[in-house]
């Protein structure tokens, strides 16, 4: 197996109630050697937690004064990670398992992908079934692959997700799916009030609907790639 660094990276923005168990649990397995939690200008209390886990975890703590966008928080993240391979986790997850962590990490390193998706198995909708899971935020890719590419993340806000899936698609580059067992990820509507969830589901719509209009191109190239491998299957 190719021996590679490993960053994790966590963007939160509000989370109070679940980053200090996200950041306990990345930080203390021996396969991640450096957690980057990205403050995204959050309200609540997160700033307090990240500061006063930082302080005691293997953990490097960025505070942005304003809520700036999950793909700004993330192409920081990027420019200031050191691993040669990358962890996205989102920061309302619980039960995160070193497992998970492997199931992501692997196939990058033993060059079977190039980027891997996770999907949560405590969710609503069957991993089969699941139309979204290519927006999952648990993902795993080299650091290599999208350095290059950080500006456009900067302004992809909600719809970072669907940058990298047409960025991974448009190189013509592997993408594996897997199923975290256990992983929970609560749903926006157990979180929030229906009318708030329903708002924020249209809103990121729209940042996905308006990253594919801004990456026309990529698109173009997304949908050649697939068309060229379906004629040669």
């Amino acid at each position: 197996m190719n021996m590679t660094s490993v960053t994790a990276i966590i963007c939160a923005f509000n989370e109070e109630n679940t980053i200090k168990e996200v950041i306990h649990s990345l930080s203390s397995y021996s396969i991640i050697d450096e957690v980057i939690v990205i403050n995204d200008g959050s309200s609540d209390g997160t700033r307090e937690i990240v500061e006063e886990m930082s302080s005691r975890e293997k953990v490097t703590a960025i505070h942005l004064e304003n809520n700036m966008g999950k793909g700004f928080a993330m192409a920081v993240g990027v420019e200031k990670a050191s691993g040669d391979i990358i962890v996205f986790m989102d920061a309302d997850l619980s039960n995160i398992l070193e497992e998970h962590v492997r199931q992501l990490i692997t196939p990058i390193q033993t060059f079977m992908a190039d980027m891997v998706l996770g999907q949560p198995s405590e969710t609503l909708i069957d991993h089969n079934y699941n139309p979204f899971k290519s927006f999952t935020g648990q993902r795993a890719l080299n650091k290599e692959d999208v350095i290059n590419i950080t500006d456009k993340m900067r302004v992809s806000r909600f719809g970072v997700e669907t940058l990298l899936n047409l960025y991974y698609q448009s190189k013509g580059k592997v993408i594996e799916y897997v199923l975290l067992k256990d992983l929970r990820h609560p749903t926006k509507f157990s979180k929030q009030t229906p009318f708030q969830a329903t708002k924020e589901f249209i809103f990121e719509g729209q940042e996905i609907a308006k990253t594919s209009i801004i990456n026309y191109d990529l698109l173009v190239k997304s949908i050649m790639k697939n068309t060229k491998k379906y004629i040669k299957l």
